[in-house]
């Protein structure tokens, strides 16, 4: 346990260290946050906030993992796929903020290319990280043998918590606070399944978040942008391929989860009513604000809910 705390830390450490000089430097090349006018209109206020902040998360979750539990077959698994869906998100940002065209990537572009990242590391995954295609049932000692089916099965997961997580990315500390209480499920969990190098490199993912929220807490100093969010959502549902928890992440994700539905059931409901909403907004998170909740309260209930999330699925498993 004592070097889980360490692994922690020194993540934590290392992320504050690269957004102390990131964010300066973001600043100074004026890549600022651009809010969208259909957003609730208290976000206005955020324009010009330095974004693409989750470059921070390269040197953390690199070092961190390096220094912690080396390279091996897993860490290198874990690291590509965090780091390859990071660049997509940073081609995304690059796109809108320098480039200035306001939607980055069009929408086939970065599907395509979620989908090629996710395709060679499921693949990778089964071969050279001997995974396997069975897929357990939490709390059961039942597994379903999905043979060749577990490959589009492990791929469509693995998209949409990436496209889960960016959705979730919309109030300051929101995403970062819930995937740290994610990483520390995985802590747990690793940790006494006796996978060691999985366990750190959960650990690191944990201290990464909680060193990015110092800059990204209410009022924020930066935002992640895409080049974060789809970090984060690669690296914690790689957690979950490389445990064979790909299920269970459904309850540790629940928030992910809650989001996503919400932006599916606003726009089922408004094609079937004619123009109906559902809800005032989408994803979840706007439509409590609408209702007059202060932004800090809605991100404060959503961790709160993450952390009983994070809790359930551990007393499946445990």
């Amino acid at each position: 346990m004592q070097e889980l705390l360490k692994t922690t830390f020194q993540a934590m450490v290392i992320c504050l260290i690269s957004g102390s000089i990131l964010i300066p430097l973001l600043r100074k090349l004026r890549f600022g946050q651009n809010v969208r006018d259909e957003g609730p209109k208290a976000h206005l206020r955020k324009s010009g906030t330095p974004t693409m902040g989750g470059l921070m998360f390269f040197p953390s979750l690199v070092l961190g993992v390096y220094f912690s539990a080396g390279i091996n077959k897993e860490t290198v698994l874990f690291l590509l796929v965090t780091l390859a869906f990071g660049c997509i998100g940073f081609l995304d940002d690059f796109i809108k903020v320098v480039r200035h065209r306001s939607m980055g990537l069009r929408a086939i572009e970065k599907l395509l290319a979620q989908i090629l990242v996710s395709a060679i590391f499921v693949y990778a995954a089964v071969k050279l990280g001997d995974r396997g295609t069975d897929l357990p049932i939490p709390g059961t000692s039942w597994v379903l043998p999905l043979g060749v089916l577990y490959y589009p099965f492990a791929v469509f997961m693995l998209v949409g918590f990436n496209n889960a997580v960016n959705l979730t990315d919309g109030l300051d500390g929101l995403a970062s606070g819930v995937t740290m209480f994610a990483a520390l499920a995985y802590v747990l969990i690793t940790n006494v399944w006796g996978l060691k190098s999985l366990s750190l490199a959960a650990a690191t993912l944990a201290g990464t978040c909680l060193g990015f929220l110092f800059f990204n807490i209410n009022p924020a100093r930066v935002f992640m942008g895409d080049t974060g969010s789809l970090l984060l959502g690669g690296s914690i549902f790689s957690l979950a391929i490389l445990t064979k928890t790909e299920l269970l992440f459904v309850i540790i994700g629940g928030v992910f989860v809650l989001e996503t539905l919400s932006v599916i059931l606003q726009v089922v409901y408004f094609r079937l009513t004619g123009g109906k909403r559902l809800f005032k907004m989408s994803p979840l998170h706007h439509h409590f604000e609408l209702s007059g909740w202060s932004e800090q309260r809605v991100v404060i209930t959503f961790w709160g809910l993450a952390a009983v999330c994070a809790c359930l699925g551990i007393m499946l498993v445990l």
